[in-house]
């Protein structure tokens, strides 16, 4: 069977598969919207629900169900097997029985511990939205498309990474207010807040890329650190839900060695959060299935090339391109390789030593 047609279905265009797939996914998402209405002390970020412009948040979810039911129909009119776009339907009908968009939330919402499925939904939305159609337009590699092995797995990861955000958040930034509370100088952060936004974001990438070099390196270096940063490394394809494919244990280290330095400084929280935004997207970006090269700019930001050359399985590429935004901190440091208009052929470890499952992920560091 062709891979990249799933379960027997015809996958080419005008056939049904991807309208069906569409529909199922947009159905889910507005599914998933109407619950958090629903149940928001639960189900929501408390942080997140203050900023929420809920006007243009019901007209998407509104939006999101028409379509869903739509596409679903369309898939049905045009496939001779209706179960994609039946379930497509069928996830519309019951959200908008559910209240659809009108949900009235009850308020005021307060809730100790909840679970982010806001912000699964939210980020899963937004970044489909954006690297989907640049994947479709400018693909590298066209063939390998969208439900290449491993998907279901990168999805995986992606949720749960997203739905213990109260976790990963609480684990980020305690262990920078506990070991380094001596370091903070309050002169000094008082000195680096008070300077303009644009050069505090600057300053912010520099150091936060130089702490995660210095972590990602050790991942590499330390066997038992290499063991949970493996599971990164295990897609033998790259694109925008394959840089999801991280070990809990890898995703917090990261996070809390790279908040370090920005704790013990001060930054403002307005660049902070301005950075956080980026990296978001930039993370994504560069282990996109896209073919741009950015010509001389890619000497300065890290692009999807350098990256793809980082998770390379070709031996002369091992243990390369460790920074995540600026190539130069692997040049300073020995580290950089990219040869010049060169992609990679093969991704992946060698030997495949890491399962594909995501619960088998979870647990291979701890492995014998």
């Amino acid at each position: 069977m062709d891979a990249r047609q799933p379960l027997g279905y015809d996958t080419r265009f005008g056939r049904g598969w991807i309208s069906g797939v569409s529909s199922v996914f947009l159905g889910a998402l507005g599914a998933g919207a109407v619950l958090c209405l629903l149940f928001p002390d639960v189900l929501t970020t408390p942080d997140a629900r203050a900023v929420y412009p809920m006007a243009l948040i019901r007209f998407l979810i509104h939006l999101v169900l028409v379509a869903a039911f739509g596409l679903g129909v369309l898939s049905v009119v045009l496939s001779r097997r209706v179960a994609l776009g039946a379930t497509g339907i069928a996830l519309a009908v019951v959200a908008v029985l559910l209240g659809g968009s009108e949900v009235e939330v009850q308020g005021p919402v307060a809730s100790a511990h909840y679970v982010g499925f806001d912000w699964f939904l939210l980020n899963i939305f937004v970044l489909a939205l954006v690297f989907v159609p640049l994947e479709v337009l400018w693909a590298r590699r066209p063939e390998q498309g969208f439900f290449r092995t491993g998907w279901l797995t990168d999805l995986q990861h992606f949720a749960v990474s997203h739905l213990l955000v109260q976790l990963t958040v609480l684990l980020t930034l305690v262990p920078a207010a506990v070991f380094f509370r001596w370091a903070v100088d309050a002169r000094v952060q008082a000195a680096i807040a008070a300077q303009p936004f644009v050069v505090q974001f600057v300053e912010i990438v520099v150091v936060a890329d130089l702490a995660e070099y210095a972590i990602h390196r050790l991942f590499h270096r330390v066997p038992w650190l290499w063991k949970f940063h493996a599971v990164h490394h295990s897609s033998q394809v790259l694109d925008w839900l394959a840089g999801s494919r991280i070990h809990l244990v890898d995703a917090v280290l990261t996070r809390a060695v790279a908040f370090v330095p920005l704790y013990v400084l001060g930054f403002a929280p307005a660049p902070v959060y301005a950075y956080l935004v980026f990296v978001a997207f930039h993370a994504v970006f560069v282990h996109a299935n896209v073919r741009f090269t950015f010509g001389r700019l890619a000497t300065i930001v890290g692009t999807p090339r350098f990256h793809h050359w980082h998770h390379s399985a070709q031996p002369e590429a091992v243990d390369k391109n460790f920074a995540i935004h600026l190539p130069v901190i692997d040049r300073v440091f020995g580290t950089h390789y990219m040869p010049e208009g060169q992609w990679p052929a093969a991704y992946g470890i060698a030997g495949n030593p890491v399962p594909e499952s995501y619960v088998r992920q979870l647990v291979f560091p701890f492995a014998r």
